[in-house]
């Protein structure tokens, strides 16, 4: 019989068991303990010094994209330049706040100490410029235009200027070739705010700290293409910054070129001309109020009719957008937006609005003959039109007897639209309207395009007004309290009007009809509505929605994404009736209004069409507008407190048509001087390098 047990295990193994079972026992047991030392007993002393193992990232910026004329012209690129920043933080660590290290900034730079300290000093409601907008993480820039010899001042006395950097940096130029200036067309950067960042952060195109950012015109409209992605590059790090390793890295991604339909060329040309017309304007004496014009403020437009792509926008007065470059100085800032500044930054051919005068009239003649009249009728055209006791006269033209609409539209005869008018008031029940007025002047208006915005590629475009019944009801709503505490029965001028508006301010009276139907009254129009629709009695009726960009090209001229135009519907016309208006806006050049400022014209070879407006304006002087087309192109011009229409703009538009054209004075051609004869398709070429192929250009010579 054995000895062994019945677990088959002698007794010397058994004993091995046990040991080995102790000694595992007792290695848990080590473990178990140590844990328990490390995570319980020291756990917060190690989660402090791992928090000082951190990761930090490197953000290397994306060079921002260019904006190029038609032709491959930068009107905005980059350029190096020495950029000395300030960085915020560490500044602040100082007892003083930095002061000491920024005054001694200033004298090294040769600025004044004060400018340097508020250009670091953090934005909010009562700060004023200058003062920083951007997040107060990212390094300030204090100047970039600091030279060598400064930089390295900065760069070898470091112990003088901690927190204080001066490295070659790629900085926003805009360029303006050919003296074009195009800044509010282009727009201008500045820093990206925390709140900016938050609210872009789950966006497709989330904002970095070191970001610039758009604010206005194609700089804001085009921000995401333009700015690119910047590459960062994330490191592990201790908690004396000595790097670990590199936890994730990403490569900058320089932004798209944005290429616009805008030939500097013609900008140059339309810049001066405006500028040369608002000058001369104010030479003129003004035989209403007794003083010479003020000629304050003006637009032009150019378009092309076929595709509603803007070839040049002017506004008057006007800045230099590289002002913003770099952060603003104080002096610069009150000069764009002070009360004596006539506010600069206005982009007036979108954003200034008046009323039309008889610009308008092409939208109330397509009226007329949509409720029913012969626009080859014959209507009286008298000097006056009378209404109850009121007389309203006209005023770029005397009585021409009974004549038809197209020679209305001709001569710019008021007195026959406020026949027409106010026939269709009274159609309509007058001061006791139908419950569905036809209201075809105003209904005419809407589908024109008025009262809304065109839509086109640039920001905070305005949309003009239509004043029709329910804009009176509005208005009067909006009002009425006021008008009734100020308004008194037999009081002055001002007291009596608001007496009437607190008492019948929501009618539409016949007054306000007749006034309508030339472009006055309550009517407001902009540069770029106008210029849209000649545009579209150019092309035959197809309204199209006013574009800037062109194309959105890559760094590399590899990915192209063409910007087509965009047709916005037909204009409330058949054929004949655009016929009949086209002829007759032939006529304003050639026998009309305009005729006196187109003589020597080749007509024949380049057919003109125009139409002049003065738009009278309570206050103030009158408002000149010329509008006009040919069969490639549409001009509008406006100059606020100017004169008349055919006065004051009239010659720099046509200036503005031979120097496209390549014309003379007597109307012979030479295409070698022309500028832009025929529009451009083609899009300009850039390498794989990024060079883009350019030519220059030369400053206009009038």
């Amino acid at each position: 019989m054995s000895n062994i047990p019945e677990t088959g295990r002698t007794p010397r193994v058994q004993i091995r068991l046990v040991v080995i079972q102790l000694l595992v026992f007792s290695l848990l047991l080590t473990l178990g303990g140590r844990l328990w030392y490390l995570q319980i007993r020291n756990g917060q002393e190690y989660t402090d010094e791992a928090k000082n193992n951190h990761v930090q990232q490197v953000v290397q910026p994306a060079v921002r994209g260019s904006i190029l004329d038609t032709r491959g012209v930068p009107l905005a690129d980059n350029e190096t330049r020495l950029v000395v920043s300030a960085s915020r933080t560490e500044l602040m660590k100082m007892p003083d706040d930095g002061k000491a290290v920024l005054t001694r900034l200033a004298g090294v730079l040769g600025l004044k100490a004060k400018d340097v300290v508020d250009k670091v000093r953090l934005c909010d409601a009562k700060t004023p410029q200058p003062c920083w907008n951007g997040s107060p993480y990212q390094p300030i820039p204090v100047t970039d235009e600091a030279t060598t010899q400064q930089a390295l001042q900065i760069r070898e006395r470091a112990e003088d200027f901690p927190g204080i950097t001066a490295e070659p940096t790629a900085v926003r130029r805009y360029a303006a070739p050919g003296k074009a200036n195009t800044s509010q067309v282009l727009g201008y950067l500045s820093p990206v705010t925390d709140a900016e960042i938050i609210e872009a952060q789950d966006t497709s195109s989330p904002y970095l700290r070191s970001d610039q950012v758009g604010r206005s015109g194609l700089e804001r409209t085009y921000d995401a293409q333009l700015r690119g992605k910047a590459g960062v590059t994330r490191y592990e790090v201790d908690n004396l910054g000595r790097v670990l390793g590199e936890a994730k890295s990403q490569k900058a991604q320089p932004g798209d070129n944005v290429i616009t339909s805008i030939d500097a060329r013609v900008q140059a040309v339309a810049e001066y001309e405006l500028n040369n017309a608002m000058k001369t304007a104010r030479k003129q004496f003004d035989t209403v109020t007794g003083k010479k014009y003020k000629a304050d403020s003006g637009a032009v437009v150019v378009m092309e009719a076929k595709t509603g792509r803007v070839v040049a926008m002017a506004s008057q007065p006007t800045y230099d957008p590289n002002a913003w470059v770099g952060g603003i100085s104080a002096k610069d800032y009150a000069k764009l937006t002070g009360k004596k500044s006539n506010f600069p930054l206005l982009n007036r051919a979108i954003q200034g609005q008046a009323a039309p005068g008889s610009i308008f009239k092409v939208v109330s003649s397509t009226a007329a003959v949509n409720a029913g009249y012969d626009f080859n009728g014959s209507y009286p055209c008298p000097s006056s039109y009378s209404i109850g006791n009121q007389v309203f006269k006209n005023f770029e033209s005397q009585g021409y007897g009974n004549i038809t609409i197209g020679k209305a539209l001709e001569v710019s005869c008021d007195t026959v639209y406020y026949g027409l008018a106010h026939q269709e008031w009274q159609k309509d029940g007058g001061n006791n309207p139908k419950k569905k007025p036809a209201d075809w002047f105003y209904k005419t208006a809407h589908q024109f395009g008025l009262g809304k915005e065109t839509g086109i590629d640039l920001p905070n475009e305005v949309s003009g007004r239509v004043p029709d019944r329910q804009w009176k009801q509005d208005f009067w709503e909006a009002n009425k309290s006021a008008w009734c505490k100020q308004g008194k029965k037999n009081g002055t001028y001002v007291e009596k009007i608001a007496y009437e508006g607190c008492l019948e301010g929501n009618k539409m009276r016949a007054g306000d009809s007749v006034n309508y139907s030339i472009g006055q009254g309550d009517t407001l129009v902009t540069p770029i509505q106008m210029a849209a629709i000649y545009g579209a009695i150019s092309n035959g009726g197809t309204l199209y929605t006013p574009t800037v960009g062109k194309a959105i090209v890559s760094a590399d001229g590899r990915t192209v994404k063409k910007i087509a135009p965009k047709p916005d519907g037909k204009l409330p016309m058949d054929k004949a009736t655009r016929d009949d208006i086209d002829e007759a806006l032939a006529g304003v050049a050639t026998r009309g209004s305009a005729a006196w400022r187109f003589g020597g014209w080749p007509q024949k070879q380049i057919p003109m069409h125009a139409k002049t407006g003065t738009a009278e304006v309570h206050g103030k002087q009158t408002t000149s507008w010329f509008a006009s087309y040919t069969k490639d192109y549409t001009i509008v011009m406006t100059i606020s407190q100017g004169g008349t229409g055919s006065g004051a703009s009239g010659p720099a538009v046509r200036n503005i048509y031979e120097a496209m054209y390549g014309l003379d004075d007597q109307g012979h051609q030479d295409l070698k001087k022309a500028l832009m004869p025929k529009p451009r398709t083609a899009l300009p070429r850039i390498g794989p390098d990024g060079e883009i192929d350019a030519p220059k250009t030369e400053p206009y010579k009038p």
